[in-house]
């Protein structure tokens, strides 16, 4: 069967990380959501994402596919579900689509003629960029359950001080030593060739991907997820680095989400609590102003490619866009748009070639290319929100 994911309803609110990526590459937990699906139907998968992405991700179609809403995740239930589909079948939930089986075009489906099947059970969905480090607890323990099962892990080694033993899972490569773990209050995952260095203290759940490191004495705790090839360091509360990112010395990162090729400058921090204790506001792309989140606790957003100066201080729930350039003193506004050049005392576009060369520079030092298509991508991001560059 062809399993095709596509973005659904709730890409703009996926926004700044759905800029740069379908909302199937999003991570939370271990795994993005598109790893999740493909873990579980034994397969690859497919994207309908927006036409200036589909180059870089594109769709196969064939006489017959399933079609995935990438904004639930999987479970066992619900893959179940999807295996069991027949065709002008759908399955819902709340009214809205999750999975159906199609054998028409996509621009001729046409649901009035579907059988629509209720999924009665509870199923992870991010639907809001603040879900994706709320929802992280929930996401670590079960793709921790998924990755593990019937897998044996390394060994701990004799200097790591630990508790809950038991509920840590260390792969191949992994070097820690002289290191505090505690899984007591929820799983610990270790990927492979990654890297705890001395001092640092670890409450789960935490998701340490491949290739990535803890820094020298680093805190972390909530719900944390470190993604493939970052590096981290300082005091780290319930956040999600989607990859190739860092925050590698001290300052405060909480309720926060990095999306890749994000810099985080030595003593920079983020506030995720107002003063006054009332519920945060983030900026919203579709109607352009600040949304009421509901949460006490929300810190920084963060699009790719990213960066701030050292001594940076983010008010509480700040959205910072793709390919902008932060520093100076005082606190930055809390919208920052696309291609932002400056902070507080005053900004400006940051051109694209002056971005492209950044990029270029940081991805090599990962022995990564920037592409054509890449390059294509943030040209678009650029040229359509040139009018937010205020």
């Amino acid at each position: 069967m062809n399993y095709i994911l596509y973005d659904g309803s709730v890409r703009n609110a996926l926004l700044p990380f759905t800029f740069t990526r379908p909302v199937a590459d999003i991570r939370v937990g271990i795994l993005t959501i598109r790893e999740k699906w493909e873990k579980y139907l034994g397969t690859t998968t497919t994207t309908v994402t927006e036409e200036y992405l589909s180059d870089k991700y594109p769709m196969v179609e064939m006489p017959e596919n399933i079609m995935i809403n990438a904004s639930f995740c999987p479970n066992e239930i619900l893959v179940e579900m999807i295996q069991f589909l027949q065709p002008n079948q759908a399955i819902v939930k709340n009214d809205e689509i999750i999975a159906f089986f199609t054998t028409d075009e996509q621009e001729e489906v046409n649901f009035e003629n579907y059988e629509l099947i209720e999924l009665e059970e509870d199923c992870l969905q991010i639907e809001h960029t603040w879900d994706i480090f709320q929802k992280n607890d929930q996401a670590i323990r079960d793709d921790f359950e998924l990755l593990t099962q019937d897998r044996k892990s390394q060994p701990i080694p004799a200097t790591v001080n630990v508790l809950g033993a038991e509920n840590i899972f260390i792969e191949k490569g992994s070097v820690l030593n002289f290191c505090t773990l505690n899984a007591t209050t929820g799983p610990i995952y270790i990927g492979a060739y990654t890297e705890i260095m001395e001092g640092s203290v670890i409450r789960g759940p935490f998701a340490l991907c491949d290739h990535a490191q803890v820094k020298l004495a680093t805190k972390i705790y909530g719900a944390t997820t470190v993604g493939p090839h970052c590096r981290v360091g300082g005091e780290v509360n319930n956040s999600v680095f989607f990859a190739y990112s860092n925050k590698g010395h001290d300052g405060f990162l909480g309720n926060a989400v990095l999306g890749e090729w994000c810099n985080i400058g030595a003593d920079s921090n983020n506030s995720n609590l107002k003063n006054n204790y009332e519920p945060v506001k983030l900026w919203n792309y579709e109607t352009e102003c600040f949304e009421n989140t509901g949460l006490q606790f929300c810190g920084l957003m963060m699009g790719d490619h990213s960066k701030c100066g050292i001594n940076t201080m983010f008010n509480t729930g700040t959205v910072v866009g793709v390919a902008a350039n932060i520093f100076g003193a005082g606190f930055p506004r809390n919208y920052i748009p696309n291609f932002t050049w400056g902070g507080a005392q005053g900004t400006q576009a940051y051109l694209p070639n002056k971005a492209f060369e950044t990029a270029k520079i940081v991805m090599s030092r990962r022995n990564v290319d920037f592409t054509a298509l890449d390059e294509d991508i943030l040209t678009h991001i650029f040229n359509e929100t040139k009018e937010w560059q205020k």
